[in-house]
Formats: C-alpha cells, structure tokens, sequence
C-alpha cells in the first residue's frame, strides 16, 4: 500500500492558495481587466483547505503522544503568523490610512481591531481608521477562526468515534448529514456568514477524516472513487444545494495529494502556504489604495502583487513561522 507520508500536500496548499488569490485579485483591484480573475473557485479552494485539514490534522492527534503535544503542535502552528499579520496591519497599514498617524493611532478602532481580531473573532471589528474606504482589512482571516475551532474539535470526534471504533464511518457520516442540513438551511434563508461556521463546515473536514480513517481502502480504489466524484459533483449544481459535493470534493482533493509522485518534493524549499495565505488580501487591497492597478498596466502590477505575497510568504517562513516548530 502507498505510503501516507508520501503526498503533494505542500503542492496542493500552494495551488489552493494561489486560487485564492487570483479570486481575490480579481475581486479587489477594481480593474475591469482583471475582473477575468473573479471566476477563480475562491470558495472550492477554500473547502479544499478544509479537506486538507480534516486528513492532516486528524492523523496530527492520532500520532501524537498526548492532547497538550497535539494542541501544542497546532497552535504554534497557525497563531504566532496569525497574530504577526494582525499587528503589522494595525501597525503599516497607518501610511495608507486617510487619517493623520496621531488621528490614526489615537482612534479606538485600532484598537479594537487588535483585541477582536487577537481573539479570532475578526467579525467584531474587521476594519481600521480610514483603511481601505473602512472595508474589511483582510477578508481571508475567517476561515482560520473556522481552523481554531476544528483544533478543537478533533479530539472529541476522537473521543467519540476513535480509530479503532467500528461505528467510526457511521457516526462521522451521520455528522456529515448533520452539517449539510445546517448549512443548507441557513444558506437557504441567506444568512451565509452563519451558515459558514464551524457547524456548517465540518462536512468538509469530515470527508478528509473519513478518507484518512479508511486510507488504505482509498488508495485501492482511488481511481474509480475519482471518476466518481467528478461525474457526480455536478448534481449539487444541478440541485442547487449542497449534498454530495463536499465528500466530492474531498475525494478529488485527495486523489490529487496521492497521485503524481514528481510533486512529492515541492515542499522541500518550505512551507510558504500560510504565509501567502493570511498576507495576500491586505497587500491585494494595498495596491488597490495606491491606484497601482489603475494608472500602470494592470497585468504588469498583478504579477508584480504576485511576487510581492510571494516574498512576504518565504519571508515569514523563514524568518518567523519555522521559529516556533
């Protein structure tokens, strides 16, 4: 059987990322010619994140010698960067702002910002004084609240439905069922963000459990699974609701990470996802600020945006998230 160590992860995070940013490129320049980038999967990337984290996180616990070692493991993973992008906007983003650096930096709003956002709950307080029109800073921070809360969440499914409990894929599933009933019923009444908490969107997480629960009978029948779900991830579309798209996605998600070895090593430079991940929108919207998409050549300054996430994400890899692993 294949060997569980032996993935493209690393390859899938950036790719998932670089979604990401496109949609938001494209959403946020406020160019016309590079609205084209609005039709980039942004929500399927990011559900395509939590696949990754249902697989990774859950085999994290089940490989750890104890819950303080895993929870250890995953904070110093996510909230050291987390808190570094949050203070470097509250702090850089003053040169943008239409207030003066002392009307800036003595309006309680910064302030705000840093205590709501330093708790994860960046809905409470998601712009700053005269930044970005008083829009949100940085829209991509509410999946890693979402990321927290499933932190949490894993030892008690383990607890509950551990590896070696023969009920495990009943119970997962009926919790998957559970999820998607919740997240079309407010999809349905249109309260999305409500409809995107954790509740919602642990039928994401779920199949990546499931698949690393069941790794080996996966990897038999990957194949076949694959032909599956791209057949069938179009009934959601044709039904408008969401029912067997997320184990779909998840099936895709991690038949890409088990398959075409030559990308197994592409993380060996480093993992500069998060990084790129959590830096990429208030850099996008800066850029924006600056009318550098709208008085130079739009294509030129998006790969120039391109570049600069880029080297903000290595940046940060290097110099301060591997620091605390």
């Amino acid at each position: 059987m294949q060997d569980i160590t032996k993935n493209n992860f690393d390859f899938l995070r950036v790719l998932l990322a670089f979604i990401v940013f496109l949609g938001h490129l494209g959403t946020l320049s406020a160019s016309q010619d590079l609205k084209i980038f609005e039709h980039s999967p942004i929500e399927i990337a990011v559900f395509g994140f939590f696949v990754v984290s249902g697989f990774l996180i859950a085999r994290s616990y089940d490989r750890s010698s104890s819950l303080k070692s895993y929870l250890k493991k995953r904070i110093l993973r996510i909230v050291p960067a987390y808190l570094l992008v949050v203070f470097l906007c509250a702090l850089l983003l003053s040169l943008v702002s239409t207030l003066s650096l002392y009307d800036y930096f003595t309006n309680t709003q910064v302030y705000k910002y840093l205590f709501w956002n330093s708790l994860f709950l960046n809905f409470k307080a998601p712009w700053l004084p005269g930044v970005f029109g008083n829009q949100a800073v940085n829209g991509a921070l509410w999946t890693l609240k979402v990321e927290m809360c499933y932190y949490f969440c894993v030892p008690l499914l383990f607890l509950l439905f551990g590896k070696n409990n023969k009920y495990r894929n009943i119970s997962l599933t009926v919790i998957y069922f559970l999820s998607l009933v919740y997240l079309n019923y407010f999809e349905s009444i249109h309260k999305i963000s409500i409809a995107k908490q954790i509740p919602g969107v642990l039928c994401y997480f779920i199949p990546g459990m499931l698949i690393y629960f069941n790794f080996d009978t996966f990897i038999k029948y990957k194949n076949p699974l694959f032909i599956i779900a791209i057949i069938t991830v179009w009934i959601d579309l044709i039904l408008d609701i969401k029912l067997v798209s997320p184990m779909m996605i998840g099936i895709i998600v991690l038949y890409i990470a088990y398959s075409f070895k030559f990308l197994n090593n592409f993380g060996k430079y480093g993992d500069f996802t998060y990084g790129i991940y959590i830096f990429h929108f208030p850099i996008i919207r800066t850029f924006t600020t600056l009318g550098l998409f709208e008085h130079y050549n739009p294509f030129v300054m998006a790969f120039i945006c391109m570049l600069v996430v880029i080297g903000v994400g290595v940046s940060s890899w290097h110099f301060y998230e591997k620091k605390f692993l």
